[in-house]
């Protein structure tokens, strides 16, 4: 069975406080969607904005392989003819081959947003939808806040889903506007209104204000609807819209339904993220199928068992939505995590040196050291852990000096002594800050041997402080961000002198850098 996925990211989905997309952004998201396969794409409200009106301009000269676009507004306003109303000569305008039709289902939205009668409203429904209609257009009728309208006034929510038929909808879709009502209710308006209009295809719109969107939007197809609306990563109005991204997997895995086109799936989570990057919004790192902990295992006793089966603790193949498993490092983990990363970093590491490896590691994080977001910190160690390791510097000392000079502001200072291959190197260096003193004059001493470190920018540091309570003297945890133009990776450091733990995350992203990323990129790679 096909179930039609109706994809409204540019609509609803921009109504999400804090998301506002450009025209760009909206094309570019269009041809995600498009690529992914949804069936229809509801571009936007031409009636609104001048953006929107706009976007539909543009779209046209897009060659969209699978999605139609649907323009979306309401009905007509009371005591007008469709044909001369403002609202609806947008959606003509926007030469879409869908329209998108929203009426109130509500006797409150009725009497007190509308401020009309009854009467009046569904033939407002009817005869927009007949206007549009007769201009060839698939019409799509979307019943606002059918479920709590229903409950106010069954026989007339009903009563709007009859003036639509009457129209000549293509498709009625039911709406949880408010987010509010639960699967079983879902389940048996949903039976009723199938019973009402047989032959008649049904839609399911749920916003997630009780946390049900996607269990109420899967409660639906279970009862019958082959339209499914929802938005990507669930961005939406106040709580969210149903998320996509966890609803077709749903469908197709758990179901037996069939959302997209063959093969599509894999796409998902590729697509999850890019929309994410183009909204500016950090990705959800625990959404369901395509967040990045999705199938990330901690504990040691999961990790042993999935080494043992991977399937032992992953409720489907990762690889299947185009995500990957993943194994984390922490005072949790057990050999198996050790061993399991070291193999993920392409070094052969064998039982006691991983034990070795996890006892440092344990220790560490009693001391303030979180290592699941800093794997590079846990391959040197790994690496350090070898018999014959050698390091490529040792530090004799530092000296870090911050002084606030007349007419020069605030300067910081580093001296940096190193033993490098048997030879004392002394350097220092001027910065915007200790840190970054300290990182210019450790760069200035390997440079000559290590010229490979000018590629590397630091992209991130983050500082915090983790029992605040003791003032200034608290532990700080430091997380340093590098990129060397191909990889990026990440290393940790704590204590509670913020310049020695900095220091130390400084050490590992260097070492790191000269002696394990293109061995890394190059494992992942095979």
């Amino acid at each position: 069975m096909q179930i039609a996925i109706y994809d409204t990211t540019l609509r609803d989905g921009t109504q999400r406080e804090g998301i506002s997309l450009s025209l760009m952004d909206k094309l570019r998201v269009t041809e995600l969607l498009d690529n992914l396969g949804v069936a229809y794409i509801e571009g936007g409200w031409p009636g609104s904005n001048p953006k929107d009106a706009a976007y539909f301009d543009a779209v046209r000269d897009l060659s969209l392989k699978h999605a139609k676009i649907a323009a979306f507004g309401a009905t007509c306003r009371k005591h007008s003819d469709p044909a001369d109303d403002a609202n609806i000569r947008a959606l003509v305008n926007a030469q879409t081959p869908v329209v998108t039709v929203v009426g109130k289902t509500s006797m409150l939205h009725v009497t007190d947003v509308l401020q009309t009668t009854p009467e009046e409203n569904l033939r407002m429904i009817a005869e927009s939808v007949r206007y549009l209609k007769s201009l060839g257009k698939e019409v799509i009728y979307d019943a606002e806040h059918f479920f709590d309208g229903s409950k106010l006034d069954f026989e007339y929510g009903f009563d709007t889903l009859r003036a639509a038929v009457d129209g000549g909808a293509d498709v009625l879709v039911l709406c949880d506007t408010n987010g509010g009502t639960l699967p079983w209710e879902i389940e048996r308006y949903f039976e009723a209104a199938r019973q009402a209009f047989p032959g008649v295809p049904l839609g399911i719109h749920t916003h997630n204000d009780s946390e049900l969107a996607v269990a109420n939007t899967l409660a639906a197809v279970r009862a019958g609807a082959v339209q499914v609306q929802g938005t990507i990563n669930g961005y939406g109005e106040r709580c969210g819209n149903a998320n996509l991204c966890s609803i077709i997997p749903d469908l197709e895995l758990k179901m037996g339904l069939r959302a997209l086109p063959p093969g599509s799936l894999r796409m998902l989570t590729h697509i999850s993220r890019a929309v994410a990057e183009i909204a500016n919004l950090a990705p959800d790192d625990h959404s369901a199928y395509v967040g990045k902990s999705a199938f990330a295992h901690k504990g040691g006793i999961h990790v042993a068992a999935i080494r043992r089966n991977v399937d032992s603790y992953q409720h489907i193949d990762p690889s299947l939505v185009g995500n990957q498993m993943r194994v984390l490092i922490s005072d949790l983990s057990g050999q198996g995590n050790v061993l399991s990363k070291a193999e993920e970093f392409g070094l052969d590491v064998n039982q006691a040196e991983a034990v070795k490896v996890l006892d440092e590691i344990k220790r560490l994080e009693n001391q303030g050291f979180v290592f699941e977001g800093a794997e590079a910190s846990v391959a040197v160690r790994l690496y350090r852990a070898y018999p014959n390791y050698v390091p490529i510097f040792s530090l004799i000392d530092f000296t870090v000096i911050v002084e606030d000079r007349r007419g020069r502001g605030t300067i910081a200072e580093a001296m940096v002594k190193l033993e490098i291959d048997g030879e004392i190197v002394h350097t220092a260096a001027e910065g915007n800050g200790p840190v970054n003193a300290l990182d210019m004059a450790l760069r200035k001493a390997l440079m000559p041997r290590y010229p490979r470190i000018a590629d590397f920018q630091l992209a991130d540091y983050k500082v915090r402080i983790l029992d605040g309570s003791n003032g200034t003297a608290a532990v700080t945890r430091v997380l340093i961000e590098t990129h060397n133009g191909v990889k990026r990776w990440s290393t940790v450091g704590a204590g509670a002198n913020i310049i020695r733990a900095s220091w130390l995350a400084l050490v590992d992203s260097v070492e790191y850098g000269l002696c394990l990323a293109d061995q890394d990129e190059k494992a992942r790679v095979q």
